[in-house]
């Protein structure tokens, strides 16, 4: 592996483990085992670096969801797979752990890719929901966009409330309601 790419890596870890301000230039270079001058051959600093960071775990995110929002099955069991699907639920969402952190917020550049991560995800979600609906899998009175939002807002909270606890189960327990709910609508579209 390249020095540039030990660097995304490592400062991609340090950015789900403490955060972008819990992370100095420091501590990425140590952890990528790379001496000062290397980083900032390859990055114009710690800011250059966390983009390029988030970008690479925004697009890994994607490429996963995306393999469960194609894969064959109802909309219902394609969402409930990428909502099921194994993940380190007390580290938090890698993605959505950043919107807590003032310093990324703040600045456009590092808060534009959490914000299109987010908005894609909705953005998916609302067009299986809507593909489910047209082929007579959901109620017809479902909105697929307002849904979409609910499950995102209730899967990020789910990571809240699981690290609150230190307990995987509280996610699992979101998931699985939110799971019902939708359910409860494609229950109503078949009878």
């Amino acid at each position: 592996m390249s020095t540039a790419e030990r660097l995304i890596e490592s400062t991609r870890e340090l950015l789900w483990e403490r955060g972008y301000t819990g992370t100095s230039p420091k501590v990425i270079q140590q952890r990528a085992g790379a001496g000062q001058g290397s980083m900032y051959h390859h990055f114009a600093g710690k800011p250059d670096l966390a983009l390029a960071a988030i970008r690479r775990t925004a697009e890994e995110m994607r490429v996963k969801a995306e393999a469960q929002f194609t894969a064959p099955g109802s909309a219902v069991e394609r969402i409930a797979a990428y909502l099921r699907r194994e993940r380190e639920v007390l580290k938090g969402c890698p993605i959505g752990r950043l919107t807590q952190d003032p310093d990324v917020m703040a600045d456009p550049a590092l808060r534009a890719p959490v914000e299109e991560t987010l908005a894609w995800l909705r953005e998916r979600l609302a067009a299986v929901l809507t593909e489910g609906r047209e082929r007579g899998e959901l109620d017809a009175a479902l909105d697929p966009p307002a849904t979409a939002a609910t499950i995102v807002a209730v899967m990020q909270g789910g990571y809240v409330l699981a690290r609150a606890a230190d307990s995987a189960a509280l996610f699992d327990q979101a998931i699985t309601g939110v799971l019902d709910l939708l359910a409860a609508h494609a229950s109503t579209a078949r009878a």
